[in-house]
C-alpha cells in the first residue's frame, strides 16, 4: 500500500497556516507576548554569542569565507530556539501581514504585536548582554573573544544608512524564508534544516538583523568602556547614539520591508488567490462529475436531505415558533384562494 504522507506542506498550505498562526499571535495577552518576546531576544543573543566565540580566531586557519559560513551555521541556533522552543521574534512576526491582507486581523493588532515584541526583544537582548559581560565570557583566549565582539559592533555602526537599510531588507527576506520553510516541514529535522540554510546565508553574507544587533552592539559598547590597552581599534564611532541612529533605525526599517513585502505580501498575493481558485474549481469538477451519473444525482439529493434534516433538528425553539407563525399566516391565504 502506498502511503499518502507528505514530508512537506505545499506553499498554499503554508500560506493558510501562517494566517492561522498570525491570528493566534495577534490575540496573545500582553504578559504572554512580552515574556515570549524577552525569550526570543535572549535566544537570538545566544546565537550571536556562540557565533562570536566560534569564529573569533577561525579565519586564520580556514579563511574568512569559511569562517563566516561556520559562524552562520552556529548562529542558526537562535532561530531554531525561537521557532521550535516557542517565542515571539519581531522579524519573524513581520509575516503577520499575511492574515492582515486576508482580513483575518486588523492593522491595530499587527502594530500592537510589533510594538510589544520589539521592546521585549530589546529587553531580552540587553539582559543577555549583561549576563555575558559579567560572566567573563569575553576573556576567553586572552580576551580575543572580547576583541572580536568589539570589532563586530564597530563594523556595524560604521555602515552608511543606505548600506544598513539594504542589508536589513536582505536579512529579513532570508529570515522570513526560514520561518516559511520551517512551517513547510512536518518533523523536527526538516524544520531545523529549513531554518539552517537561510540563516547561514544571511550571516555569512554580512546582512543586518535588528534583534541580533541589540546584542552585538551593546556588548561591544560595554567592552569598549573597559579602556584596555589591548584594544588598538579606532572606536570613536562606537557610541550609543550611533547604535540607535546609524544601525538600529535603518536596519529595523529594512527588516520590515524585507519581511512584509518580499515574503509576506508576495507569497500572499501568489498563493492566497490560487488556494481560493483551486478550491472552487475542485468543487465545481466534483459536482459536474456527480451530475453526469444517476447515482451522483441520488448522492447529491441524499446530502441535501441530510443537511435539511440536520438544519431542522438544530433549529432553536424561537426559530421554530417563528416558522409556525409564518405558516399560520400563509394557510388562511391558501384556503381563501381555494374557495369559489
Amino acid at each position: 500500500m502506498v502511503s499518502s504522507y507528505k514530508a512537506v506542506k505545499a506553499p498554499p498550505e503554508i500560506e493558510l497556516e501562517l494566517e492561522t498562526i498570525g491570528t493566534t499571535k495577534s490575540n496573545l495577552s500582553f504578559s504572554s507576548m512580552f515574556v515570549l518576546a524577552i525569550l526570543a531576544g535572549v535566544y537570538i543573543g545566544f546565537g550571536g554569542a556562540l557565533s562570536t566565540i566560534a569564529t573569533h580566531d577561525l579565519a586564520q586557519y580556514v579563511g574568512i569565507g569559511c569562517a563566516k559560513l561556520i559562524g552562520g551555521v552556529v548562529f542558526s541556533i537562535g532561530l531554531i530556539l525561537v521557532l521550535l522552543g516557542g517565542a515571539e521574534l519581531f522579524t519573524g512576526n513581520n509575516l503577520l501581514v499575511i492574515p492582515l491582507f486576508s482580513h483575518k486581523i486588523r492593522i491595530s493588532k499587527v502594530l500592537r504585536n510589533w510594538g510589544i515584541v520589539y521592546i521585549g526583544n530589546f529587553v531580552g537582548a540587553i539582559l543577555l548582554v549583561l549576563l555575558v559581560f559579567f560572566s567573563g565570557y569575553w576573556k576567553i583566549n586572552s580576551a580575543q573573544v572580547g576583541i572580536k565582539a568589539i570589532e563586530i559592533a564597530n563594523g556595524k555602526v560604521n555602515l552608511s544608512f543606505l548600506e544598513a537599510f539594504v542589508r536589513g531588507i536582505l536579512c529579513n527576506w532570508l529570515v522570513c524564508l526560514a520561518v516559511w520553510l520551517s512551517i513547510a516541514a512536518k518533523d523536527i529535522i526538516g524544520k531545523i534544516f529549513g531554518i539552517l540554510f537561510p540563516i547561514t546565508a544571511f550571516v555569512a553574507m554580512g546582512f543586518e538583523h535588528c534583534i541580533a544587533n541589540m546584542y552585538f552592539i551593546p556588548l561591544g559598547l560595554l567592552l569598549k568602556n573597559l579602556n584596555s590597552p589591548i584594544y588598538s581599534l579606532d572606536l570613536s564611532g562606537l557610541t550609543w547614539s550611533s547604535f540607535f541612529l546609524n544601525n538600529l533605525l535603518p536596519v529595523t526599517l529594512g527588516n520590515v520591508v524585507g519581511g512584509t513585502f518580499f515574503v509576506g505580501f508576495l507569497y500572499w498575493f501568489a498563493y492566497r488567490k490560487k488556494v481560493k481558485t483551486s478550491a472552487e474549481e475542485l468543487k465545481l469538477e466534483q459536482v459536474q462529475s456527480l451530475l453526469e451519473t444517476e447515482n451522483g444525482i441520488e448522492s447529491i439529493t441524499e446530502k441535501l436531505e441530510k443537511y435539511s434534516l440536520h438544519t431542522f433538528v438544530n433549529k432553536s425553539e424561537k426559530e421554530a415558533e417563528e416558522e409556525m407563525e409564518e405558516e399560520q399566516k400563509l394557510f388562511p391565504r391558501v384556503e381563501s384562494v381555494q374557495k369559489p
